[in-house]
């Protein structure tokens, strides 16, 4: 089962995330991430505020240091910044970072955005 968002649904979801205007621009929801769970990723930061027609979000799973299963995935452009919605596996870790078109990255100052996946299952 999906657990609920934070920022509400549909096109009022993501004018929320924007409003939230978390630090570098960056909004994952929900949290925290299930295995299995659908998520979305917002983006307003630095490249969007430079004016970037294309933004990728480029993600791996596993340690934060090793990705694996690395990919880049077109993000799309709203009003209020770049969004992508992808179904989290049943990994430790979700690692990500954004480039534009141009090859410009974003990678939080060298950190990257890293979360920790559970597996949806309470601890006692």
């Amino acid at each position: 089962m999906a657990h609920p968002t934070n920022f509400g649904e549909a096109e009022g979801r993501i004018q929320s995330m924007h409003r939230a205007d978390f630090p570098g621009g960056v909004v994952v929801d929900p949290t925290p991430i299930t295995a299995y769970d659908e998520i979305t990723v917002f983006y307003n930061g630095l490249l969007a505020r430079r004016g970037a027609e294309e933004v990728f979000l480029h993600i791996g799973f596993g340690d934060a240091q090793k990705w694996h299963n690395v990919q880049d995935l077109r993000m799309s452009r709203t009003g209020w910044g770049f969004v992508r919605t992808l179904e989290m596996p049943d990994e430790s870790r979700f690692n990500f970072c954004f480039r534009d078109n141009a090859n410009n990255w974003d990678n939080n100052n060298g950190l990257n955005w890293s979360y920790e996946i559970h597996n949806g299952q309470m601890r006692i």
